[in-house]
């Protein structure tokens, strides 16, 4: 066992790690930047909503529909030319961040339109009674009301992402997913297999356990 142990190339893992992390960190961010708009819009257009508008919420929804339905590692694959374009290269962290974005945003815009769906539509009345914006409105009593399942989806999205992140190895994009890819698969090396594994298994229940606490933090009672 010790000698399992000993032959793993812990440089590498730890390296591999920290990518993933990154990967994780930035498409996550940008996908909050992006996602969340959208998915804001998406509620405000849909029907019998403060900006109604059929055309455009049906025309947008197909986007994220399309976008949604693309498996990842084709969705890699199409989008070099730009990735290559906006990033100067189509390996490695900066050349998996686009696509991982474009996978993520629209994933997590539906949900944003879901959890902005369940909020009591009484809220919305009151507060336009009140003389309130489209704006305020938003701000002041959707975004409150809608927190908890907003980072709920926010939980889903980064696991989602960390699955993304674990496909971007097969085409040099780092992180643990490489790695696997690498020492697993090309060298035969079953420990670092099994290492990633349990390292992604870990990251993956993390995030769900923090998702989980803050969901329950901000639940209004």
């Amino acid at each position: 066992m010790m000698a399992w142990i000993a032959a793993l190339p812990w440089i590498d893992i730890a390296e591999a790690t920290q990518d993933t992390f990154i990967m994780l960190g930035a498409s996550m961010t940008l996908t909050l930047i992006f996602g969340l708009p959208l998915g804001v819009l998406l509620f405000l257009t849909g029907k019998r909503q403060l900006l109604d508008a059929p055309i455009f919420y049906n025309t947008v929804s197909f986007l994220v529909n399309v976008f949604r339905s693309v498996p990842f590692i084709i969705l890699l694959i199409v989008m070099m030319p730009a990735t290559e374009f906006l990033t100067g290269t189509t390996i490695g962290i900066p050349g998996v961040i686009p696509p991982l974005v474009v996978g993520a945003a629209p994933f997590f815009a539906r949900l944003v339109e879901t959890a902005f769906k369940e909020v009591d539509r009484g809220i919305i009345e009151a507060t336009q009674a009140m003389g309130a914006t489209t704006r305020q409105i938003v701000l002041g009593a959707l975004l409150p009301e809608a927190l908890p399942g907003i980072i709920a989806a926010l939980t889903v999205t980064a696991i989602a992402l960390v699955s993304y992140t674990a496909m971007s190895g097969l085409v040099g994009g780092g992180g643990l997913g490489d790695l696997a890819v690498r020492y697993g698969y090309h060298r035969y090396q079953n420990n670092v297999l099994i290492v990633t594994v349990l390292l992604l298994l870990l990251l993956v229940q993390c995030l769900q356990m923090t998702g989980d606490w803050l969901v329950r933090r901000f639940t209004r009672r």
